[in-house]
């Protein structure tokens, strides 16, 4: 019977989509995250009666026709890449990006990475850098005993060296942005890499024209938004119990028919 592979893949759809809701939820308190839903599509249908097929000799057209649909396919878990609220820390590492634009992170074999985590610190060369020790680019580096760290909305960063009483500029962060964004690929550690999908990555200064600002001593909370992701999930859960009810009939009218032969 049809109805049980139908109803089979809508119990897989579902299953998935607690997966994606129950992964957003985890990373409520993630910086940088970017909230994923799933996306789906009916499959392919069986016709029995085409519309607008010739119904008669006399050229009568079929105003509808009998369509059997297959069930349902997950075609993605596309991302939302919308700006998340921003969470005052009061360290001078931390930065937060309002706007478009990544932070560009050079990785130990020489590729790049990108994340919107502005949480950075500095490594015993005083290089700016991430929790995992890769430098940020430009790569900065704070001179040894300066004091006074700020890094304004464009992304200067300016010391008080020892000697001095007037503040100094040691360096420039940079951002980069994507033409399609939500074509970036995660790989873990709140950081992406650019695929055919999201285009090249595109470098540029905080501030300029379709560059965001930077916000010194804050970070950028996830984009999730509990009520609705709790809601979704209830919904997802719904929807799963009513398929696996269709099984539960279909297998009771398999079970009756089955009874009539013997």
């Amino acid at each position: 019977m049809q109805a049980l592979h139908t109803a089979a893949t809508g119990m897989a759809a579902q299953e998935l989509n607690v997966q994606v809701i129950s992964n957003n939820i985890a990373n409520l308190r993630t910086t940088g995250y970017k909230k994923q839903t799933a996306a789906f599509q009916d499959l392919i249908y069986e016709h029995i009666r085409r519309v607008g097929a010739q119904s008669s000799d006399q050229g009568t057209i079929l105003p509808v026709g009998i369509d059997i649909g297959g069930g349902v396919k997950t075609v993605g878990t596309p991302r939302s890449m919308t700006q998340g609220t921003l969470s005052q820390t009061g360290n001078d590492l931390d930065l937060a990006i309002t706007g478009e634009g990544f932070f560009k992170i050079q990785q130990p074999d020489g590729t790049f990475q990108y994340t919107r985590d502005g949480t950075f610190q500095s490594d015993n060369q005083g290089r700016i850098v991430t929790a995992q020790g890769n430098p940020v680019q430009p790569t900065i580096t704070i001179p040894q005993n300066a004091s006074g760290l700020t890094v304004n909305a464009q992304g200067q960063v300016s010391v008080t060296v020892p000697g001095s009483t007037t503040s100094q500029v040691i360096g420039q962060l940079g951002l980069t942005r994507f033409i399609n964004k939500a074509g970036l690929q995660p790989v873990g550690n709140n950081q992406f890499t650019d695929t055919p999908s999201s285009g090249p990555p595109q470098d540029g200064i905080a501030g300029s024209e379709g560059f965001g600002n930077m916000t010194q001593g804050s970070l950028e909370q996830a984009n999730v938004d509990v009520v609705s992701e709790m809601s979704d999930l209830i919904a997802a859960q719904r929807a799963y119990e009513m398929n696996a009810k269709v099984v539960g009939a279909a297998d009771q009218m398999l079970q009756t028919t089955s009874a009539l032969f013997r």
